[in-house]
């Protein structure tokens, strides 16, 4: 179990849900843009930029889904102040991704890229953190496209707009730089827990200048 899910955080005193939130048990999708049309013959997944090896990395929809699967769940936290209790993925860690995928030394963010070009980013510690997800199910069943079929990022622990839905590619590097909604007025960090929604709210050191 998560901290998110398990209700009392690593210290055993954090309360369910994160300041300013309301449970909200239907996840109503929230998204920028139209759903875009899933063909399986033309999907691919890459992994790109400061790579060890210096290469990029390619999985069609067959290949990516041999890899090895894993279950968490997770509550869900959205930046518009309601949070879903309890809610299971399933899809590859972001741990054994980057397993096939190496990043360089120097690598400190990725940058998760989605359909039409959107973007989310976060120090490369959150994407590796522990129930991590690129996500291909929810609740036992194949994702939505309303959720972001075929495949989503599910960070938990940040707000939901960092869980990008439509994933096509996560990019590796060496210093920050701001995604979407960061470039938007969205905080960079996006904790719940510090409730950090707005770029208005950073303090020195948590986002590029």
């Amino acid at each position: 179990m998560s901290e998110e899910t398990d209700g009392s955080g690593a210290d055993g005193n954090r309360p369910r849900l994160p300041p300013g939130q309301a449970v909200r048990h239907e996840h109503k999708p929230l998204h920028y843009g139209r759903v875009p049309a899933f063909r399986p013959d033309r999907w691919d997944f890459r992994i790109l930029g400061a790579t060890a090896d210096l290469g990029s990395y390619r999985w069609t929809w067959p290949e990516f889904s041999r890899l090895p699967r894993a279950e968490a769940v997770h509550d869900f936290h959205c930046v518009m102040r309601f949070s879903t209790p309890d809610v299971p993925w399933g899809g590859v860690s972001s741990a054994a991704l980057v397993a096939e995928a190496p990043p360089a030394p120097e690598v400190t963010h990725v940058m998760a890229w989605g359909e039409y070009g959107y973007s989310a980013n976060m120090r490369l510690d959150d994407f590796l953190r522990e129930g991590v997800l690129l996500a291909t199910h929810r609740y036992g069943e194949p994702l939505p496209p309303e959720h972001g079929a075929p495949l989503r990022l599910v960070v938990p622990h940040l707000y939901g707009w960092k869980s990008v839905k439509w994933l096509r590619a996560v990019e590796y590097m060496t210093a920050d730089r701001r995604g979407f909604w960061e470039e938007r007025g969205y905080h960079n960090r996006a904790d719940p827990w510090r409730e950090q929604r707005f770029s208005y709210q950073e303090e020195p050191g948590e986002g590029p200048r």
